[in-house]
């Protein structure tokens, strides 16, 4: 039986878990999917006020991001331990209505690095950048490719 790849999620290494899944559901128009506090072998998918969370993992539609606290990221990985937070890598997401995802990111405040625009190779896009540092592309395919 032939290997099938289903599908890839990022999981990215952050220092505050709440702030991060706050950005995402606030700001990016995300849903919590899972969120695990700190010293629990429990899965949750509110926040409480009172809870520090040492994992989370969000979705928008098919999109899924994870997110780990960067101490136990190292623990997890150890390849990571001591790494610092960021990357040589953006995120790119296809979507569909990409100029009112724009206009509603704008809205909210989102760091946009890059306006809106079609690139030659047919695709309308735009770049922010999330609160942990970590740039994002989102991108729509226009009718000139």
């Amino acid at each position: 039986m032939e290997t099938k790849f289903k599908k890839l999620t990022p999981d990215l290494m952050v220092l505050d878990v709440v702030k991060t899944v706050k950005f995402y559901t606030e700001k990016l128009g995300f849903k919590i999917a899972m969120l695990v506090p700190e010293n629990e072998k429990a899965i949750e998918t509110k926040l409480a006020n009172e809870k520090k969370y040492v994992y989370a993992m969000v979705n928008r539609d098919d999109v899924f991001v994870m997110f780990m606290r960067k101490d136990v990221y190292g623990e997890d990985v150890q390849a990571l331990k001591g790494v610092s937070i960021g990357a040589s890598a953006t995120f790119y997401c296809d979507v569909d209505n990409v100029s009112e995802l724009y206009d509603s990111f704008k809205q909210n405040g989102v760091d946009i690095i890059k306006n809106i625009s079609t690139t030659w190779y047919g695709m309308k896009e735009f770049y922010v950048r999330d609160c942990n540092g970590y740039i994002l592309g989102f991108a729509e395919q226009t009718q000139q490719a």
